[in-house]
């Protein structure tokens, strides 16, 4: 498709909306919106434009469509798929100013945000006030509009579940510019078709989202953390079967290889409480009774010595949790920090999260990568960094490829899927056809809906274009 250009008279017009400070076009500015955390190249927008309201948005949005001008939305950045890199130039949306708490409204137990707010400090207000929202995505610097876009889980997903059963409304631009308003401050709805809940995960193809309306929960009062290492993630991923077979949701159960404990350490630059075994469990017990979360701990940590623990160690103030929490959220960016990463995010039934790891590790050996592999372990919900090293470009290209449709093919064979949390982006739209319905003819039907509803929301395809599937 032949897109519009960026032309000194649609600088003009964005200028007339914006004024000058929130229209960027100066190229050193502009290198740093044309990359997100995935090893997509970079690709400069023409224009980068800052808005403070959902007005600006909508005459952007408007401007774009009548100009054939590609946009891409932008919060924080953070994604891993490619799907905030502006591929074909146009204009940047960035919300680093729409980063606003609206309204925090504790009757109804729900709060209205911005799409630049970071997730950390929605969580550090709302807990001030003894709430929680309990999406919890291990990047703390990641922004509610990518949360949204991508129905992003996290590590209480096991407990309360993702991003999409905490969003109560949205608040939406389409790409002509028509702003639309789905769901409203109530726990049920059961009216029409559900848009919302189309727009959630979309990846920011079918429109820009510029309210939303969160759920909350009260906060528990008490928690604790056991950190315990395993002589084989044979008897970790046993231990984590028999924690959920009895019935006992922690609000995070989280797995952890050796490799992954040791970049860590060596990002935050001081040691975690144990770091010499090939696997280790991470769980997050809570309550507001002491006597009901001491229970619960005990139970827990008689099964996991039960299943081959080598040691339970027990952190029971806030200070020594977060830093083991501290230790789990910072993988990625640990790993990043020492050189090229390519990430999964592929998603296992949880009773076959021991096949899925085992096969990983072979199918690494035997295509010549080192890989890591943390996670999700309460929703099977396995990351794995694929570390480049000292590998040459070459050998890399030709290597990744192989592992991750192998990988692919794996998850899927084992009643899993490609993506879990993070989304398809531009990285894995190539794998979309192998992994949706169960045959091909199944899949291409999906794919044609898909497209067909692109169609009608942006009948122009403007809108983070070619992104999850091609028109």
């Amino acid at each position: 498709m032949v897109y519009g250009k960026v032309t000194q008279s649609v600088v003009d017009e964005l200028t007339s909306i914006f004024g000058p400070e929130d229209v960027i076009t100066d190229k050193e500015l502009l290198e740093s919106y044309s990359f997100d955390e995935s090893t997509v190249a970079p690709h400069l927008p023409e224009v980068v434009v800052k808005p403070e309201s959902t007005q600006e948005v909508s005459l952007t949005m408007k401007l774009a469509n009548e100009k054939r001008i590609p946009v891409v939305a932008r919060s924080g950045g953070t994604c891993v798929t490619g799907g905030a890199v502006p591929i074909h130039g146009g204009i940047v949306i960035s919300f680093e100013k729409m980063n606003r708490i609206v309204e925090i409204d504790e009757e109804n137990l729900m709060v209205i945000v911005e799409p630049g707010i970071f997730i950390m400090d929605l969580h550090a207000e709302m807990e001030k006030r003894g709430l929680l929202y309990p999406p919890d995505p291990g990047q703390k610097s990641s922004c509610l509009g990518g949360n949204v876009n991508t129905n992003a889980g996290g590590m209480r997903g096991v407990k309360y579940g993702v991003t999409r059963d905490f969003v109560e409304a949205l608040e939406v631009v389409l790409p002509a510019g028509d702003v639309i308003h789905l769901g409203r401050k109530t726990v049920k709805n059961s009216t029409g078709y559900d848009l919302k809940d189309l727009i959630i995960g979309s990846e920011g193809t079918l429109g820009v989202t510029t309210r939303m309306t969160l759920r909350l929960v009260p906060l528990p009062k008490i928690t604790t953390t056991l950190y315990v290492p395993f002589n084989s993630f044979a008897d970790a991923v046993k231990t984590i079967a028999e924690i959920i077979r009895r019935k006992i949701v922690p609000p995070a159960l989280e797995f952890v290889d050796q490799s992954s404990i040791l970049v860590a350490e060596r990002f935050l630059g001081r040691p975690m409480p144990h770091n010499s075994a090939p696997a280790y469990v991470l769980i997050r017990l809570e309550g507001n009774i002491q006597e009901e979360v001491d229970s619960t701990f005990e139970a827990v940590g008689e099964l996991c010595l039960e299943n081959g623990a080598i040691d339970v160690l027990v952190a029971d103030t806030a200070e020594s949790q977060q830093k083991i929490w501290e230790g789990r959220s910072c993988i990625i960016d640990a790993a990043k920090a020492e050189g090229v990463v390519e990430l999964l995010d592929a998603v296992v039934p949880r009773n076959k999260l021991l096949v899925f790891l085992e096969g990983l590790y072979k199918l690494a050996g035997d295509v010549g990568l080192n890989v890591q592999n943390f996670g999700h372990a309460g929703d099977g919900n396995v990351h794995t960094n694929i570390l480049k090293e000292n590998m040459s470009d070459e050998e890399w290209n030709e290597k990744v490829p192989r592992f991750c449709e192998e990988a692919y093919r794996l998850s899927l064979s084992l009643g899993g899927n490609i993506s879990g949390e993070h989304g398809i982006g531009l990285i894995r739209k190539s794998f979309l056809p192998l992994a949706l319905g169960v045959n091909s003819q199944d899949s291409a039907v999906q794919i044609d809906l898909m497209q067909k509803i692109k169609r009608i929301f942006d009948p122009n395809n403007i809108l983070n274009p070619d992104k999850v599937f091609d028109l």
